[in-house]
């Protein structure tokens, strides 16, 4: 059996991280996703933060693999003709360039989809293209913070805190891919294409939204609460041996949850303590909260936060070591689920990268390395276009392609 999205080709025009991770998933489904660049550069995202000068970042190789890289300066029109022979014979042009620079290259849906009248536009930005924050630039963290994530994350008192995962970013990418999938589904029923655009703001708010519902009883704002949302033991984290800086575990043994609570309990002291009624007395323990959750870290201070994990997991009781990076590119239960799979680079030699996480039974992802700068520039435009060594020759003098 084919790739699930096998047939569809997408123009990608995205960069850094909100498009690139929207393009990479369809990517890795079985879209034929030809990522155009600048010439010279490329994706900003190529050699921002590189540890080897002109070598591609581990950054952008963790967020473009499986696609095709074609090399061409579109601010000449000769570019811009051969953009639009792309375009037609396309079925998504995704971007997530700054506000009106889509526009200003003359490359807007009313141009496009005279080109193609079936073309998707995927649009990803800051604030979307109306609206009164539309002009604003955005990033990842100004979406946390203005999609209301970084209100809720951090301790009572302190300043709010950037979550670790670029929810704004790849956050936005997956609703957009969510986007194109039903823009495709609903062009088998038109026949025409339309534009889909995510707003990394909007993004954030959804991912956000169960935060936040308390609003809708209280009127205001859920404060800060660090780990423990609730307050009571038994939900948030704790220390584990060594006692390095991410040896720790996450537990959600809910005391209004009484099973998951007393799974907890025996585990930690046994049946006897278990059964002590005291343990099921939710104003007794919330009484006795900072000396039960005492009590619960002396026992995994004891304990490697892998051992906790093992133990606890098997008597029923959700819990989670916090894993690190060192952790996550060893971890048997990622590798298992190729989570974690190491491919060859040109430059780098073996080098691990995130999986896909979606799972298709009859037609699994297969990663494959991202792409040089323009190293299927050729390729694409013989493939697609019939261009000859002549004709790349040419383009090459007018220096459209490298």
């Amino acid at each position: 059996m084919g790739k699930a999205l096998e047939g569809i080709r997408i123009i990608d025009l995205t960069q850094f991280e909100a498009g690139t991770s929207c393009t990479q998933l369809l990517a890795w489904l079985g879209a034929d996703v030809i990522k155009v660049e600048e010439p010279t550069h490329g994706d900003p995202g190529r050699y921002g933060n590189t540890n080897i000068p002109g070598v591609d970042s581990g950054y952008f190789i963790n967020l473009n693999s499986n696609k095709r890289s074609l090399a061409l300066d579109l601010k000449q029109q000769r570019g811009k003709d051969i953009f639009f022979e792309l375009v037609r014979q396309g079925d998504i042009v995704a971007e997530n360039l700054a506000p009106g620079t889509l526009e200003r290259l003359g490359l807007g849906y009313d141009v496009l989809s005279e080109v193609n009248p079936k073309i998707i536009l995927a649009r990803i930005k800051g604030f979307g293209t109306y609206g009164p924050y539309s002009d604003y630039k955005s990033f990842d963290m100004i979406a946390q913070a203005t999609g209301g994530s970084m209100a809720v994350t951090g301790n009572a008192g302190d300043p709010p805190i950037r979550p670790g995962a670029t929810i704004g970013d790849t956050g936005t990418g997956l609703h957009a891919a969510v986007g194109i999938m039903a823009a495709l589904w609903q062009r088998q029923t038109t026949g025409k294409g339309q534009v889909v655009e995510v707003a990394m703001q909007d993004a954030v708010v959804n991912l956000t939204r169960v935060a936040m519902s308390t609003f809708n009883e209280t009127g205001k704002s859920r404060p800060r609460a660090g780990n423990n949302t609730s307050g009571l033991p038994g939900t948030r984290t704790y220390r584990c041996k060594p006692g390095g800086s991410d040896d720790w575990v996450y537990l959600a043994a809910m005391p209004r949850r009484l099973g998951l609570w007393l799974a907890l309990i025996r585990a930690i002291g046994g049946d006897e303590l278990a059964n002590d009624p005291n343990y099921s007395d939710i104003d007794w323990v919330v009484e006795h909260t900072d000396e039960l959750n005492e009590m619960i870290e002396a026992w995994t201070m004891e304990r490697t936060k892998y051992e906790v994990f093992h133990i606890l997991g098997k008597a029923g009781v959700p819990c989670g070591p916090t894993l690190n990076a060192e952790d996550i590119y060893t971890d048997p239960q990622l590798l298992a689920r190729e989570m974690i799979v190491t491919l060859e680079h040109p430059d780098r030699g073996a080098f691990m990268v995130p999986g896909c996480p979606v799972k298709m039974s009859d037609s699994p992802a297969e990663l494959q390395i991202a792409p040089s700068l323009g190293m299927q520039t050729e390729e694409v435009l013989k493939e697609l276009l019939q261009m000859t060594d002549g004709d790349l020759a040419e383009l090459r003098e007018q220096k459209l392609i490298p």
